[in-house]
């Protein structure tokens, strides 16, 4: 897997990581999900720097102009439902990208810390051969996006993959390396050293769905 830590080099992203992770700061949600979606707009425009590009002319009231264009056939595909302000700040980007939406959550078992994934929703058009994006805020255990690439697969391989995630863990980050292809590319905001025992990224944020939509039952 190719990852590239995108706050490894100092810019206004720092900004917008700040304020999400800022326990005062998160609670207007509207703030918080108008965050998510600028760094998913950085995050996008980094990625797209690693897209395949061919010459065309653009026709202008005064002439032409030979332009670069990426001709990928993408599909931006979100987990449900913390991926939805992320999902919109790459397809801000990439505003001709085909739209796919899975959803994914942890099943405990009674008084335990231990839980399954579990995918119940997938709607998704084709993706043998595209390019795909997989858009996830929080990459904790990585255990959420193994489980969703293996549903995923059912409805076809893509040629080429990029996971695209705001706060990650070392551990869920080698986890996922051992089960994506290696040529998967991985674009993170930033990245922290430790989970929990019940599975968050410390220091993380805190629970990004229920900071961008309110919480859940």
């Amino acid at each position: 897997m190719i990852v590239h830590h995108i706050s490894e080099e100092n810019s206004i992203l720092n900004k917008f990581i700040s304020e999400i992770r800022d326990k005062n700061i998160q609670k207007d949600s509207l703030r918080f999900r108008r965050n998510i979606e600028r760094i998913g707009e950085i995050l996008g425009y980094e990625l797209s720097k690693k897209l395949s590009y061919t010459s065309f002319y653009v026709e202008t009231p005064l002439g032409k102009k030979k332009q670069q264009l990426s001709y990928n056939n993408i599909v931006l595909c979100s987990i449900l439902r913390a991926g939805l302000p992320l999902h919109q700040g790459l397809l801000n980007y990439f505003d001709d990208a085909e739209n796919a939406f899975i959803s994914a959550f942890r099943k405990h078992t009674k008084n335990s810390n231990d839980f399954e994934i579990v995918v119940e929703y997938f709607a998704s058009p084709k993706i043998e051969g595209k390019t795909l994006f997989i858009a996830d805020p929080m990459l904790a255990t990585g255990q959420s996006l193994v489980a969703v690439y293996e549903a995923i697969k059912k409805n076809g391989i893509p040629k080429e993959l990029h996971i695209v995630s705001v706060i990650g863990s070392k551990e869920g980050i080698a986890f996922i390396e051992k089960h994506f292809p290696k040529n998967t590319h991985l674009w993170i905001a930033t990245i922290d050293d430790n989970l929990n025992d019940k599975g968050y990224i410390v220091p993380g944020l805190g629970d990004a769905g229920d900071l961008a939509f309110g919480e859940k039952l």
